[in-house]
């Protein structure tokens, strides 16, 4: 039996946890606002990234910035299981006193650092709030580094405007053209340079950037319609469907963390 499992706790509300078993899903290519820390549990399944392809499996260790675009399929659809936590970008930096974080590596392979994330890829209660921190902390100082400062690519400096109005508005519906109006560009050549600094179409980064802010108002109790709308979406169909196919599971099945969805 498929079941996946989203763990929240009122003590850590800046970090939630996935639990997937059985899972014979694949997911579209996709990125995360957060940190995200997560282990194999059973199968084996590919991890596509920029330095990837990869394989990944039982024991393997998976590390991801906020950004990153990435996928995770099980080979041939056969099922596997892994646990995924996902850290509040902010929140992390905060503690450890740097601006951006990096993983050198995004799979690791070895014992010790499947015995770590194991242990924090546990449902939390409030008395282990504080020992868990600093455990993650600890985790977190061991497998990355702060991020050095790096000069824009010029394709990132040319679309630099889409991406502030993408991100200061995801719920907005600027078209392609205005948008390549505002860098300067016909709607062909933007669409190009889009892709090349993001990896994306200008359209998927968009949903993606939905869907995201719609994960968070679910999160926080938003009613599926009202977060529908919130976030641009033409309606809660629409949210449905686009939320199913990222994160293989309805949105009121990740509202209400129930097992069994």
């Amino acid at each position: 039996m498929t079941a996946t499992t989203f763990h929240r706790h009122p003590a850590a509300p800046w970090v939630e946890l996935r639990e997937s078993r059985a899972a014979p899903h694949c997911y579209r290519l996709h990125m995360h606002a957060e940190y995200s820390i997560g282990i194999v549990d059973a199968g084996a399944a590919v991890f596509h990234h920029a330095g990837g392809p990869e394989r990944v499996e039982a024991g393997s260790v998976v590390l991801i910035e906020p950004g990153v675009w990435h996928a995770c399929n099980p080979e041939d659809g056969a099922p596997w299981a892994y646990r995924m936590l996902f850290v509040q970008a902010d929140w992390l930096c905060a503690q450890l006193g740097v601006q951006a974080l990096r993983f050198p590596a995004r799979a690791r392979h070895d014992a010790a650092a499947a015995q770590t994330v194991h242990r924090l890829c546990q449902p939390l209660d409030e008395a282990g709030a504080t020992a868990f921190t600093a455990a993650l902390l600890h985790c977190v100082q061991r497998f990355a580094e702060p991020a050095q400062p790096t000069q824009a690519a010029p394709q990132a400096t040319a679309v630099a405007v889409a991406l502030r109005c993408l991100h200061a508005q995801p719920e907005a519906a600027p078209s392609v053209q205005a948008l390549a109006q505002a860098c300067g560009m016909s709607a062909p050549r933007f669409i190009r340079c889009f892709k090349a600094a993001t990896g994306v179409t200008p359209g998927v980064y968009r949903l993606n950037l939905r869907l995201n802010g719609a994960r968070r108002l679910l999160a926080q109790g938003t009613a599926l319609a009202e977060a529908a709308h919130a976030m641009g979406f033409a309606d809660q169909a629409h949210l449905q469907r686009a939320f199913k196919a990222h994160h293989a599971l309805t949105p009121g099945c990740y509202a209400q963390s129930r097992p069994g969805c």
